[in-house]
């Protein structure tokens, strides 16, 4: 008469018994229900991943010694393990796992099911392959206040992928500040420092591609089996998966799954997770478990430090007035930033040129592109000064004439309304003023405008002038 399951563990359980200590027999093996056994393949549950691998690392041998007495040669073990306990509203969610070394290592031949390949995903990925750009590094990571924290935080992770409070590491902030440049670091650093570990960098197009593809061909089992060997999973632009109900259920439990077995988990977004819209609440809960960091617009002194560092990568070496022209002007993020090295770099091989601050002026004009119309700050400096008679040079000057602090004033005005330039970007073209001079000018000007009939209407001629400029673009 054939066994049926319960007898097989039952019989196992005897055997392994009496090479366990009862305080591990009674945490290890005590939890275990059979669930399935064909003849040779015996099916037992585990409550968690976690329970898996403990079991797979510490007690294969006395499981494999009970399996062979009890089944004979040629027995199979096969675990179906608990991923998520599920609620009131979702079942359990199991999946099904080979054993590593019981009859052989890993098989897809159990009788009714198919348990699929962790260590293939055909037509989706080739295995082991990190997906990661080596150029990215900490080393060209420039460090400042604005990317401090997600920084510290990115290279503990590095040292300690999984073992640090930092799991997940969620890295966010607007477009072109490095989220992509820091968690890839993370990455090659994790790979430096541990090259058995599978780092996998994965963008969230990508994922929700491939979910759909394996869906289509029914591989989604394949599918999630390649995810769940991974050690550290970085995950870029999970906004993305907002209102895909499918793809965000694949990823709860392959979330679920590395991060009760310790793997590391790094994500970044554009917004905080509380700010992320069409994300379920239990997706959502989970990415605050970790550590949240922003990366924020680069300060003057970070801008200043990455244009040395880009262009001294190029082997070039950047005049200091040209520096810090280009970092107060590109003050918005670090690819607008580098986009215009890249172009400063281009013009000056091209036109057999040396680097220099008209160069620099020259090259901003094309690039640029100022709010609402096309005046710069040089026009509107030009066209104040000769509305007032004065030269461009009498506005950047120190002097307090009354005449010349009016028409500063005006200029700082209209830089204002009129060009994206931070406060700081516009005192900087004023001969080097602080934001706080900027601030009083604008509000001195709307306040004048309020109480002068006079100063209004020359305030109008000079919108009128610069919106011809504007209609002549």
């Amino acid at each position: 008469m054939q066994k049926d399951c319960n007898t097989v563990w039952s019989n196992c359980l005897e055997i392994i018994k009496e090479d366990v200590a009862d305080q591990g027999f009674n945490t290890w093996f005590m939890p275990i229900v059979p669930v399935r056994f064909d003849g040779k393949s015996l099916t037992i549950q585990v409550p968690s991943q976690f329970f898996y691998e403990w079991l797979e690392e510490h007690y294969i041998h006395v499981l494999k010694k009970a399996l062979i007495a009890t089944i004979g040669e040629g027995a199979k073990l096969e675990y179906s393990v608990i991923v998520d306990q599920g609620n009131k509203q979702n079942a359990p969610y199991i999946i099904n796992l080979p054993n590593r070394s019981v009859g052989g290592g890993y098989n897809n031949q159990a009788k009714g099911k198919n348990v699929g390949n962790p260590f293939q995903l055909a037509q989706l990925s080739e295995p082991q392959e990190s997906q990661l750009n080596q150029a990215y590094s900490f080393d060209t990571f420039i460090e400042g206040d604005c990317n401090r924290l997600a920084r510290s935080a990115g290279y503990a992770v590095a040292k300690k992928p999984g073992i640090t409070s930092f799991n997940p590491l969620m890295i966010y902030g607007g477009v072109g500040l490095g989220k992509t440049h820091l968690v890839q670091s993370i990455g090659n650093e994790i790979k430096a420092n541990l090259p058995e570990k599978f780092v996998l960098y994965v963008s969230s197009e990508k994922f929700i591609n491939q979910f759909i593809k394996a869906v289509q061909n029914n591989e989604v089992q394949s599918f999630q089996a390649y995810y769940l060997q991974v050690d550290a999973l970085i995950i870029d632009d999970v906004q993305f998966f907002g209102n895909k109900e499918k793809t965000q259920e694949i990823f709860f439990h392959i979330f679920n799954h590395l991060h009760q077995s310790g793997k590391q988990i790094i994500m970044t977004s554009d917004r905080p997770p509380k700010d992320l819209k069409g994300l379920e609440e239990r997706l959502l809960s989970r990415f605050k478990w970790g550590l949240t960091a922003d990366l924020q617009q680069p300060d003057f002194e970070t801008r200043m430090a990455i244009i040395h560092t880009k262009m001294e990568a190029e082997g070039i070496e950047i005049p200091p007035d040209v520096c810090e022209y280009l970092a107060y002007t590109v003050d918005t993020n670090i690819r607008e930033l580098e986009g215009v090295l890249i172009s400063l770099i281009a013009h000056a091989s091209l036109n057999r040129r040396e680097i220099d601050l008209e160069l620099a002026k020259q090259i901003m004009k094309n690039i640029v592109h100022d709010i609402e119309t096309e005046v710069g700050i040089d026009y509107i400096q030009k066209t104040v000064a000769e509305y007032y008679h004065l030269k461009v040079a009498d506005l950047k000057d120190k002097t307090r004439k009354k005449e010349i602090v009016i028409a500063r004033q005006v200029a700082m005005y209209f830089s204002k309304e009129y060009t994206n330039h931070s406060l700081k970007s516009i005192g900087y073209h004023f001969g080097g003023r602080d934001h706080s001079t900027v601030i009083h000018a604008v509000q001195a000007v709307n306040d004048t405008i309020d109480v002068n009939t006079n100063f209004r209407a020359s305030i109008n001629d000079l919108k009128d002038k610069l919106k011809m400029k504007t209609a002549k673009n």
